[in-house]
């Protein structure tokens, strides 16, 4: 993930394919805040994201099944993400749910910030914690 001049926190995007037009849905909603964000997503999140919300800059690596979520564990591992919007289908079998369990595993070990839901993430952006980075 590129090194911006923001001030806002380093966040994830991550949402599972029925769930990513809720994503950008969300992120429109919130787009004030995310300006102001470092965000990386999962290729197929990011491009939707960005194709909506072409201000809200995003960086984007893999989709997740070809390695995104893993990539996205290693920017937590090194301390570069400070908090993870995951909208998580839990109504379909992911072939890749190895790889979403390491995910939150290591999300859960570095005690990043989450949101698994439009609502959750909501409380995240109310309770101030996407505005600074996590010291």
């Amino acid at each position: 993930m590129a090194s911006q001049a923001k001030g806002g926190a380093r966040v994830a995007l991550v949402a599972h394919d029925r769930l990513k037009p809720a994503m950008t849905v969300w992120v429109a909603r919130h787009r004030a805040t995310l300006t102001t964000c470092e965000v990386v997503a999962t290729a197929t999140t990011g491009s939707m994201v960005q194709r909506e919300c072409p201000d809200v800059a995003v960086c984007t690596v893999l989709s997740g099944p070809l390695g995104g979520d893993q990539q996205i564990g290693a920017l937590i591992a090194e301390g570069r993400i400070d908090a993870l919007i995951f909208f998580v289908d839990p109504l379909t079998p992911m072939p890749h749910d190895v790889d979403v369990k390491a995910l939150l595993r290591v999300a859960l070990v570095h005690d990043v910030a989450c949101a698994f839901s439009e609502r959750s993430a909501d409380f995240l952006v109310a309770g101030g914690a996407l505005a600074s980075r996590r010291s």
